[in-house]
Parts: C-alpha cells; structure tokens; sequence
C-alpha cells in the first residue's frame, strides 16, 4: 500500500469511509480536503456502463464548463489565408501551417488545444504520432476540426473541456479549481454531468452511470450519490 503525505491522512479523516455523498456535499467537502499550496484542480472520475470496445458505446465530445476551469488554454490553430487572419484576431495563441508542423515534429508542443480547418487535416495527419497519444489530434467530434475558428477558440478559452471513456470506461475531466466558490464548483459538476447524461450511448444497456467520485489534485476521492444529479430524476 502506498504512504500518503500527513497533509493527506488529514484530509482523508474528512471524508466518512464508505459513505455516498449528494453532490452539494461531495463540492462542499472536496474544497476543505484540498491542502496543497498550489491551488488545485478539482476532477471528476465518472464508472459508466459501457464497453467502449464497441464503437456504439464509446461516448466522446466536448462541453462548455459555464465557469471555465481556471487554467487558460493556449490555442494553436492550422489555418491559412483568411482563416488564418481570423483565427489570429480570435486571440489564438499560435497560428501556422507546414511552418507549426515542422515545429512539432521537432519536438515543439507549448500549446494546450489544437483546432485546425478541413483543409488542413492532410497536412496535419502527419501529426497523427506526436498529438494521438497526447490528446491533441483535432477531432470534428470534438469542435476542433472547423472552418468557424472564431467560435472554437472562444469556447476553448471560455472553458470547453474534452471528455472520452478511457478502455475500462472510465471518464475524467476537471470541473475547476478548489478555489472556485461552490456555486461555480457545483454549477460545472451539474453541466459536465448532464451532458454525460444526454450523451449516453443507445446500445448501452443496464445502469448507466456505475460510479462518480471527485477529488482535487492532492487529495482523496469523494464519493458521489449517482442518483442525485440535477436534470435526473430518481
């Protein structure tokens, strides 16, 4: 078994062993476990009931936290001509085309979303290696291949967060950081949840969401009542 810090085995004495909480609770108890001197993240780890072997049951997107996150995206975006003027004028960080793959490929990667227009998905293809695994391929699903770069970068740096189920079906996304005021922190949970929700997979059978526990950074997980979600009826 690992050792925890003591700042953690504090934190942890808050947090009833076993016990499921509603999620005005799980917020409210998340932001007095944080302990760090850093201000931390706070992130959801959502158990759904799918097997994301299957393409039908895979659940990916993206969704605008109305709080954002607390961190500002840097936003590099591959368009050219005209669309590349836009993109610049949106306030994206980063603006290129063969010039920015180069740079990638040569080990560059101080950026945190990447958008690119259709036409320029040939060219950055070649990418597929470097950004894959990384999560920053664009991605229609996800808004970031789009010939509106003015509304992509606006959502980025407003707050859109990407979600996917990893190979066990699991889904972790931030929803902010523990210095947010509750309402902001609940107001994000409530949004990332309910479009997890609207999103379910058809083919998905049985109980959907299995398991949801937050936690910041640091800090130990909380368990959250998966029956207490706003939009849901139980």
């Amino acid at each position: 078994m690992p050792k925890h810090g003591k700042k953690y085995e504090e934190a942890a004495k808050l947090v009833e062993k076993g016990k499921v909480y509603d999620p005005e609770e799980a917020v409210e108890l998340v932001k007095k476990t944080a302990s760090a001197k850093f201000d931390e993240t706070v992130e959801v780890a959502v158990k759904l009931g799918v097997d994301p072997k299957h393409a039908d049951q895979q659940v990916r997107g993206a969704v605008v936290l109305p709080h954002g996150t607390g961190k500002t995206n840097r936003v590099l975006v591959f368009a050219k001509g005209d669309k590349a003027k836009e993109a610049e004028a949106a306030g994206a960080d980063f603006v290129g085309a063969e010039d920015m793959v180069g740079k990638i490929q040569g080990g560059w990667a101080e950026f945190d979303v990447a958008v690119a227009t259709p036409d320029m998905m040939g060219m950055v293809g070649r990418l597929g290696k470097i950004l894959g695994p990384k999560g920053l391929m664009p991605n229609p699903k996800v808004g970031t291949v789009t010939m509106d770069v003015t509304k992509a970068i606006g959502e980025i740096k407003a707050g859109k967060i990407e979600y996917r189920t990893d190979k066990a079906g699991n889904i972790h996304a931030p929803i902010g950081k523990a210095s947010f005021d509750f309402e902001k922190l609940l107001a994000n949970y409530n949004t990332l949840m309910d479009t997890l929700i609207k999103v379910k997979p058809a083919a998905a059978k049985g109980q959907y969401l299995k398991g949801i526990t937050i936690s910041t950074t640091m800090g130990p997980g909380v368990k959250v009542n998966t029956l207490k979600i706003s939009g849901k009826k139980e």
